[in-house]
């Protein structure tokens, strides 16, 4: 398309509210271009029957066209409320703010506004080409089944991510007070609905579940009325004697689908550009799909009647949208996930499982729901302060200072300095650097302070400046700092390790940054895989390299024990030799210690097992595991359940869950909390506690996390990197007074309190 050409007539496809919106804005704009829009189904069929919408999406339907979200507004059921039904307990939140409009009531609406505007609606119009029509621009709003882009599938790159569960869109006359989840444990597995009403009498209720449940319940064999009888039979405590009805009765056989999540890499071509649906799906469960289908109207209006250059238009257009989606997609993403593992958290509390519902997408955070329903978030928080042992009858504090008991160690609050390596050490000996480092953090407020990785030999080291304990010197250098962290109320553990293959390289800055040291030790590993093509070959490890390493880490081990720390950490993490054993990346022995995951697994748990028997049994241990390699044929999420449950059988009491830095190909999916899944799924699946790590950098962050059953406790390396005093900053900004600082500090701490009080009351 030239970029001088004037856009005069646009032709849409799709008669559904993104298409019929995009023809009212288009006419809003430019009362004189004309636009048709092309529908194959009659004006009163509709496949669904309500329509959810959040404040946010009718205040933009307000800024755009205020005649047409009057109207809308009107026929609005709202409600304020979440009720989760699970366990024979209701827990309601409110504050929600959201409203419910029947389908096909909006469609009239947007036709009656459209056609008011000189809008042209065609309908039961079967186009077989709608490239081929006079229109200066075509417009493929014709939803998830898009025939326009179907017909093009490689022009627009289309993904089609088909999700497991599930789902059937029924209706009822009963009328719910509350966006309503209601969860039914059947002998067959868990089976749960989403229900609202959208207009007086009448309520959209979607039933879900996982497909083994789906057909050990019969569903599959069942027709439309079938499924309609059995579910109001699963259903009846919430159905008031009201039956549930299909209105696809069009289609034979069952109406139950699989949601298929659509995105598309390029959503022009030539004079077609994609909208809605079309373009890309967001699952039913955050109700986004009509917003974005409506806000992708809103702007392509603009640029259709206001671009000067109508390619670059359209190409900020999907630039600019694009970013938005991909929010969608990935909230979308988290709350599609949670009812797929919903197997994970029925479990839970039901009031700790609601708050997990509610925060499932990560569009909702700890704080958010405070000023949503402060009761409600009150009540999660004074339960959380109790199940950990803390005075919570008042003022419960939020879930990061609560404490937690692992063995006969208790924890102060939940949050963690990670491991963090600095390579300033001297021959594996640490000095006042370290003392300084890791002492500023304890003085910070840090509940637990982790040493960086500290190698059990002079060969395990990654450099030469890496901390290690296999010296008694060491022993001492270590003591030191353990007795001042402890001076501070903190408390400190020890990550022990072997580098492997990642061993014998120069410190990570400077000009030879990473680069093999040029007089450096020889290497051992699982196999002869060397770390890069750059990297020293390391020498397959025989059984009496096994036994060495095994005896290093026993002797270092009882050191740490002498020194004074209050956990010990196992590295089977990121690359390193006990990971090398784990991942099939680098282990590609074919005796007892290679193959399966069981074998990969034997000697990584010889050397826990080991140090677990020279370790005082009153103290904890944990482990760090890489849930995942981030590559194809890696390490699995699958595989790190099963390692973290051996590990736990084995008697460690956390692991600590990272993910990738396995192999130097991986492909890691970087975003806020991360590894947080993969920490999620081995405590909530493995039944161990865990530690998340990864990009959490708020005290949302934390606090969410912790009050959702995600992770037992939250590591924080880089924030802590930039301030010390992480804790005690937050512990400022969330007004908590149980977490003070040394006494030395405290006029500071009172100041900065003060200072965020002030910035949280806004201007006077």
């Amino acid at each position: 398309m030239s970029s001088d050409r004037t856009v005069r007539s646009i032709a849409i496809a799709g008669a559904g509210p993104g298409g019929l919106y995009l023809a009212i804005s288009l006419k809003l704009r430019d009362p004189s271009l004309e636009v048709v829009v092309h529908e194959r189904n009659r004006p009163d069929d509709t496949f669904g029957w309500g329509v959810v919408f959040s404040d946010q999406t009718l205040a933009n339907l307000k800024a755009n066209d205020p005649e047409t979200a009057a109207i809308i507004e009107a026929a609005f059921v709202h409600w304020d409320d979440i009720d989760v039904h699970i366990h024979g307990r209701t827990i309601r939140s409110g504050g929600h703010g959201f409203a419910g409009i029947g389908r096909q009531r909006l469609l009239t609406i947007l036709q009656d506004r459209a056609r008011s505007l000189g809008v042209e609606l065609r309908f039961e119009d079967e186009v077989a080409d709608i490239r081929a029509l006079p229109a200066d621009v075509i417009v493929a709003a014709d939803g998830l089944n898009s025939r326009v882009r179907n017909q093009n599938p490689e022009v627009f790159g289309v993904d089609i991510d088909v999700r497991t569960n599930k789902y059937i869109w029924l209706g009822t006359k009963q009328s719910f007070d509350a966006f309503t989840f209601a969860f039914v444990e059947t002998p067959h597995g868990w089976i749960w609905a989403h229900a609202y009403q959208f207009e007086p009498g009448a309520s959209t209720f979607i039933v879900e579940c996982s497909e083994a449940t789906w057909r050990s319940l019969g569903f599959d064999a069942m027709d439309q009325d079938q499924t309609c009888r059995t579910a109001e039979d699963l259903f009846a405590d919430w159905l008031g004697g009201h039956a549930l009805m299909s209105n696809a009765r069009h289609l034979r056989g069952s109406a139950w689908l699989n949601f298929p999540r659509v995105a598309c890499s390029n959503w022009r071509d030539g004079k077609v550009v994609l909208l809605g649906d079309a373009a890309h799906t967001a699952h039913f469960s955050i109700g986004s799909g009509t917003k974005l289908a409506f806000e992708d109207a809103i702007r392509l209006a603009e640029t259709l009647t206001e671009a000067d250059d109508l390619d670059a238009g359209l190409a900020a257009y999907e630039s600019e949208r694009r970013v938005e989606v991909l929010k969608l997609q990935s909230a979308a993403r988290n709350s599609t996930e949670w009812f797929e593992t919903i197997d994970r958290y029925v479990g839970l509390d039901p009031l700790q499982f609601t708050y997990s519902l509610l925060t499932r997408s990560q569009r909702v955070s700890h704080e958010n729901l405070r000023l949503r329903d402060r009761d409600f978030l009150t009540g999660v928080e004074r339960w959380f302060a109790e199940q950990a042992g803390a005075p919570s009858a008042d003022n419960p504090p939020p879930p990061m200072f609560a404490p937690l008991k692992l063995r006969g160690l208790t924890l102060p609050n939940r949050v963690v300095v990670s491991p963090m390596c600095m390579y300033s050490a001297e021959d594996g000996l640490v000095s006042d650097f370290h003392l300084v480092h890791l002492g500023s953090r304890a003085l910070g407020g840090a509940g637990l302070v982790f040493t960086e990785m500290t190698d059990v030999s002079a060969d395990a080291r990654i450099t030469p400046g890496c901390a290690g304990l296999y010296r008694p010197e060491h022993r001492v250098a270590w003591k030191r700092i353990v007795d001042f962290v402890h001076g501070q109320g903190s408390r400190i553990a020890i990550q022990l390790a072997h580098a492997g293959r990642r061993g014998s390289v120069e410190r990570p800055w400077g000009s030879r940054a990473d680069q093999p040291l040029e007089d450096g030790w020889p290497l051992i590993a699982p196999s002869p895989v060397p770390w890069t093509d750059k990297d020293q070959t390391p020498r397959e490890m025989n059984r009496a390299d096994m036994d060495r390493v095994r005896d290093a880490f026993v002797q270092a081990t009882r050191w740490a024990a002498e020194a004074g720390f209050d956990m010990a950490e196992l590295h089977c993490a990121h690359g390193y030799l006990l990971s090398s054993f784990l991942t099939p990346v680098s282990n590609h022995r074919t005796d007892e210690y290679g193959g399966t995951v069981g074998n990969r697994l034997r000697f990584p748990l010889e050397v826990f097992a080991a140090m677990r028997a020279v370790w005082p049994q009153d103290r904890p241990m944990s482990v760090r595991l890489s849930a995942t390699d981030w590559v194809d044929d890696g390490l699995t999420p699958e595989d790190s359940v099963v390692i973290a449950r051996a590990f736990a059988d084995a008697g460690c009491d956390l692991i600590d869950v990272s993910a990738g830095s396995t192999t130097p190909d991986a492909r890691p999916v970087y975003g806020r909390m991360f590894q947080t899944p993969f920490s999620d799924r081995i405590r909530n699946e493995a039944g161990v506690a865990t530690m998340a790590v990864g990009n959490i950098y708020e005290t949302d962050h934390v606090n969410s996390i912790l009050a959702a059953g995600r992770a037992d406790l939250c590591a924080l390396a880089r924030p802590h990197l930039a301030d010390p005093n992480w804790s005690l900053r937050a512990a400022a900004e969330l007004g908590w007074r149980g977490q003070m600082p040394p006494v030395q500090y405290l006029a500071g701490f009172g100041q900065l309190a003060r200072n965020l009080e002030k910035q949280q009351a806004g201007p006077v």
